[in-house]
């Protein structure tokens, strides 16, 4: 009534096989995770860069390549010159919004030098937008 199975099942359980896929630490994703977010605010800054250049920016965008570079394994981002959107109150907005994120990574993981430099990020970017609510905040 019953035949045997023959082969081997493909719905195999996960007991006493920990070590079948790498796993990775808290911190480690919280480094992926950073890296992740200074590299997307790199590019917005090298955007900003090609349609206003400024020495901050410039300087911006080297701590940014340091940091993103340190969380890598002293792999260098990828950089990028040409600019997706013109319009520069678009970009502030995203690059406010991305140092944010990367903001709560960083004090998350008590990363302070990267805290820092998004939390600088942040102020410049809000202030570029001209944003009042930003600002005022910033000065309390």
């Amino acid at each position: 009534m019953y035949e045997p199975i023959r082969s081997k099942s493909v719905h195999s359980t996960m007991a006493g096989t920990a070590s079948d896929f790498p796993h990775r630490s808290r911190e480690e994703e919280l480094d992926i995770q950073l890296a992740g977010h200074l590299a997307a605010l790199l590019a917005i800054t090298d955007e900003l860069r090609t349609l206003a250049p400024a020495a901050d920016l410039d300087t911006a965008a080297d701590r940014l390549a340091e940091q993103v570079a340190r969380l890598r394994g002293g792999r260098a981002p990828v950089r990028t010159s040409v600019a997706a959107v013109t319009e520069l109150p678009v970009l502030h907005r995203r690059a406010h919004a991305l140092a944010g994120r990367a903001l709560v990574v960083a004090a998350s993981r008590a990363d302070t030098a990267a805290a820092i430099l998004a939390a600088e990020r942040m102020d410049a970017h809000a202030a570029a937008q001209g944003d009042p609510q930003e600002l005022s905040g910033a000065a309390q």
